[in-house]
């Protein structure tokens, strides 16, 4: 009788301390500094269960709950832009799964330095004629701590001829030595030494000066 009351308190803190499945595909994304931590949940895992994220900044080795995202339900995301907010360190957040009763182990994402891991683009791009060159607006798509150079691609929508400058960011620039009354394609991205994860802008067209009019008589 012993043997058998055991066997029953055995299996029962067994079924007790069988955990739920672990969330997966834990993962960090990030535009222009603003992090989003997404995850999927485990295999298996009930519609009930909520999800508790932690952060941690390698160099301090100690994990920390974030309040905002600690009770998410499935497919939420947790934005990490203030937890994640020295873009010179170097951090990375884990994800578990719980219910009243149960709970998951938890997984890690991989390791996440905003600096060079954030994506930079696309940069604001307006674009007018002025007679034998283009006037070239920018407008920064963050602040940046350091000066980014910005590439250039020009292509004359004609023959497709094509060229590629690197300008230090100014809000206004003259491309010059252009044709009049050409229309030429602009597509601008940011290069910077730390990162290189960029998006160019879509492209944007202007004729350096009104096109000669076909009806004219000769």
């Amino acid at each position: 009788m012993k043997l058998w009351m055991m066997l029953l308190i055995l299996l029962l803190h067994l079924v007790v301390c069988v955990s739920l499945p672990a969330p997966s595909k834990v993962s960090i994304s990030s535009l222009n500094m603003e992090h989003t931590l997404s995850f999927l949940p485990g295999p298996g895992t009930p519609p009930d269960a909520r999800f508790t994220v932690q952060v941690l900044r390698l160099r301090k080795s100690q994990w920390r709950l974030l309040a905002a995202c600690a009770q998410l339900t499935a497919g939420q995301k947790c934005n990490l832009t203030r937890a994640f907010k020295d873009r010179y360190e170097q951090y990375q957040a884990r994800v578990q799964a719980f219910t009243p009763s149960q709970m998951s182990n938890w997984t890690v994402s991989g390791e996440f330095l905003p600096l060079t891991d954030t994506v930079l683009g696309p940069p604001d791009v307006s674009l007018s004629g002025c007679g034998n060159c283009l006037l070239l607006r920018l407008g920064a798509p963050i602040a940046m701590e350091f000066s980014p150079t910005y590439r250039v691609h020009v292509q004359r929508t004609r023959d497709g001829v094509q060229f590629t400058l690197g300008l230090p960011y100014k809000e206004e620039t003259v491309i010059t030595y252009l044709q009049p009354g050409v229309e030429y394609c602009v597509t601008v991205s940011i290069w910077s030494v730390f990162n290189k994860n960029t998006v160019s802008s879509a492209p944007h067209c202007a004729f350096t000066s009104p096109p000669p009019s076909r009806s004219s008589c000769t």
